[in-house]
């Protein structure tokens, strides 16, 4: 029988997709990306935020239509939004056969069976039990890089997020089932290892009863195959001397670091139930920078929280502009329901967050083009990401760069490159986002 899976939401949720890609591929499914031939269609939903709400209820009520017109026989919803909205599904998307939680994917097989069956089902378990960790995973990310799921939930409860009632609290998964996971992927020609969680930081502290991301970071370092290993999504206040250190001593441990701050108002951060306060922030910012004097640090924000005043935005810009982080992100503050700061006074109109987080970007398109100039001249390894169609050329990326979220480098070469090469390029040019260069010497692979 023929499957599709579509994916939608984080890296995160990738990982989960790409579990119960390697469920369904050993029980027997084809996968196709047509969906007028597809026996059976699985959407990982996601509803972080809401338009990530709206593109999976769109996409589910898109792919019920083919249970009228195409040969679709089962349509299953997994991930966040069906954690969050079974009920809503089950009652007003008639055609989802089985929904399935987010503790409960390597379900997806008996999910999809009774599905098959004529059956309408929910298959939900322990919001805090962790899915039996699977190693045979179906890379969609090209094969030459993956994504390491270190841990799953959330004890922050930030005041904005949902996350802790879709994922359940913190549990990491065994050392050494990410280790044997890890080689599984190198073996698979992973030659660059991206890990990710709700939160790295706190890797192991419900395990081993104290932070071993450090531990987790060298075990994997050992692997040959694994050329790169990058981390994501570090809380400030959760990075330790210790971390630092592994980063800066470890050759394969890239010099970058996801650090959410989401803002940088001492008000605003304790409203959102943040850790840090701006001092704090600085102060992190400066012990990374110092330690590692290349080391590139990503951000997100939030813009137009409730209450945020013009002044608090204006602080915040201002921040940014001091700060000069080499990548960033904006995201304008959705209410979710079930929080508590949808339920705080003073709403900011959706007019007023774009407004904010366009002056955000725009001054940050500044700093990063300033930075990317003074790459200009410099030799930077790189990893081939792909061929640039109908041309001499190919697109990489630096070790400042994580896939889809940061920029890339487009390298004019006559020599014949593979996605997952490392070569040595040097900067002729910058763009926006991104720079351009050539081959610098041989590569190697």
């Amino acid at each position: 029988m023929k499957l599709l899976f579509i994916s939608l939401g984080c890296d995160k949720n990738l990982v989960d997709t790409e579990v119960m890609l390697g469920i369904l591929s050993k029980g027997g499914f084809e996968f196709t990306d047509d969906e007028t031939q597809a026996d059976v269609i699985v959407v990982n939903t996601c509803c972080f935020i809401n338009d990530a709400k709206e593109e999976s209820i769109n996409t589910l009520l898109e792919m019920a239509e083919y249970k009228k017109s195409g040969s679709c026989k089962a349509l299953i919803a997994a991930g966040c939004l069906a954690q969050r909205y079974k009920q809503e599904i089950q009652d007003e998307i008639e055609e989802v056969d089985a929904i399935l939680g987010t503790t409960s994917i390597d379900s997806i097989l008996d999910a999809v069976s009774s599905s098959l069956k004529g059956d309408r089902t929910q298959i939900f378990d322990n919001i805090d039990r962790l899915p039996t960790h699977k190693t045979n995973r179906v890379l969609t990310t090209g094969g030459y890089y993956a994504y390491l799921k270190v841990a799953d939930g959330c004890d922050k409860h930030c005041t904005y997020c949902i996350i802790p009632k879709i994922r359940g609290n913190y549990r990491s998964v065994p050392m050494e089932e990410l280790i044997e996971e890890a080689k599984v992927l190198a073996k698979q020609g992973a030659r660059e290892l991206i890990l990710v969680a709700q939160e790295t930081t706190l890797y192991g502290v419900d395990l081993y009863g104290k932070k071993t991301l450090p531990t987790l970071l060298s075990e994997l370092c050992k692997i040959s195959e694994i050329e790169w290993i990058r981390v994501q999504y570090c809380y400030p206040e959760e990075i330790t001397d210790e971390l630092i250190e592994t980063i800066k001593s470890e050759p394969k441990i890239c010099h970058y670091l996801d650090l959410p701050i989401q803002h940088a108002n001492d008000d605003i951060l304790k409203r959102m139930g943040r850790r840090t306060n701006k001092a704090q922030l600085v102060e992190i910012i400066n012990k990374l920078r110092i330690k590692i004097p290349d080391i590139a640090i990503r951000t997100t924000l939030i813009t137009g929280f409730p209450g945020e005043t013009k002044e608090q935005h204006e602080e915040l810009m201002d921040f940014i502009d001091e700060i000069e982080f080499d990548r960033l992100g904006v995201f304008t503050y959705s209410p979710e329901e079930n929080t508590p700061a949808a339920m705080m006074e003073a709403q900011l109109e959706e007019e007023v967050k774009e407004e904010r987080r366009a002056q955000l970007m725009e001054l940050q398109q500044e700093i990063v083009f300033d930075k990317e100039d003074n790459m200009v001249g410099r030799i930077v390894k790189v990893m081939i990401e792909g061929k640039v169609v109908d041309e001499n050329a190919y697109v990489g990326r630096t070790y400042k760069d994580a896939p889809n979220v940061d920029g890339y480098i487009f390298i004019h070469t006559d020599q014949e490159l593979i996605s997952g090469d490392f070569v040595n390029v040097k900067v002729t040019g910058a763009l926006e986002y991104d720079l351009i260069g050539e081959i610098a010497d041989e590569f190697t692979k």
